[in-house]
């Protein structure tokens, strides 16, 4: 890092807005942490410009490989991603600095004439991108005692939004920590209950990535780094990689801390894996003490995952595309 006060960190960011907001937050913090200005890099990724449903065009990587390729080159000091876009394998030159505190994980309901899913009626269009709500949602559905009719779409979050505007569908589901970020909190009809639609692993978490080889940015960029988040999301992470699932694949996990009066002592995974149109799915969780390090938070995750494969897990995994 070079230490010029007045010389400019770069930020690489994707440029819609939701990564311009959530990469200016963090800009602030790292300014108000070094003393340094820092400016934003704008990147655009292959997952900006294609417009192919994101199971087809690989998921895994589509909005992190160039800003990545930014970081190795040099072109950026270090970069903001969305934790749930990254891969579960972390590249050798690269290290993730800081896991800041985690927002709102729950998936958002924006519907039309402000209804809660319970009161979507029977047969509704719902938009999602992602093969793991379709999964959960026509199962929630189901427990309710009818169905939906879930719609791939793909777009910013105007876009989605714009689809139930336009009378197009009844309803479309999003990330809730993406509408807090850009100040849309008020337009969820209906926050989704983890009991009923687990998160993608890591949803709701921001990655602050940089070169391993910079001790000096590591060190400051880690002043933001959550403890709780980063054992949280690392054993969902782990679940993940050890259900040899990429991003794309219909699978939901979530991590809570569980406190006794003002003590955290326990920590708890969910884990589903499910059938697009949710008429199977295999759900456990598994309880222990709060993982002291990252070897615990990974053995965390790739216990409960042995156990869902153990259950059938591995049969769900084929359906892989929409």
């Amino acid at each position: 890092m070079n230490t010029r006060l007045d010389q400019p960190l770069r930020l690489g960011t994707r440029r819609s807005k939701l990564a311009m907001s959530q990469s200016g937050h963090v800009a602030e913090a790292v300014r108000k942490i070094t003393g340094r200005p820092v400016e934003l890099v704008e990147i655009t990724t292959y997952g900006d410009v294609s417009r192919e449903q994101l199971s087809q065009i690989g998921g895994t990587g589509v909005f992190v490989t160039a800003l990545r390729d930014a970081l190795l080159r040099g072109e950026v000091d270090f970069a903001v991603h969305s934790l749930k876009d990254l891969p579960t394998a972390q590249p050798a030159e690269l290290v993730i600095a800081a896991m800041p505190r985690r927002e709102d994980a729950r998936d958002a309901l924006v519907a039309r004439d402000g209804l809660r899913f319970e009161e979507l009626p029977d047969g509704a269009r719902v938009g999602t991108g992602s093969p793991r709500r379709m999964a959960q949602l026509n199962a929630y559905a189901r427990s309710l005692g009818k169905t939906i009719e879930t719609v791939p779409i793909r777009g910013n979050v105007d876009t989605r939004i714009g689809f139930v505007h336009d009378g197009e569908l009844d309803a479309v589901v999003l990330a809730a920590a993406g509408l807090n970020r850009i100040g849309r909190a008020d337009e969820a009809t209906d926050l989704l209950s983890v009991d009923h639609v687990l998160p993608a692993p890591g949803q709701g978490a921001l990655a602050v990535e940089c070169p391993a080889s910079d001790a000096e940015l590591i060190a400051a960029l880690g002043e933001l780094d959550d403890p709780y988040t980063r054992a949280a999301v690392t054993a969902e992470r782990s679940l993940l990689a050890a259900l040899e699932a990429g991003c794309s694949a219909p699978v939901g996990a979530f991590a809570d801390l569980l406190a006794d009066g003002q003590i955290v002592n326990e920590m708890r995974l969910r884990g589903v894996v499910g059938t697009l149109d949710g008429s199977t799915l295999v759900q456990l969780s598994t309880t222990g003490p709060v993982p002291q390090s990252y070897d615990e938070a990974m053995a965390l995750g790739r216990e409960l995952a042995d156990e869902m494969l153990a259950k059938g897990a591995a049969g769900l995994m084929g359906e892989r595309s929409l």
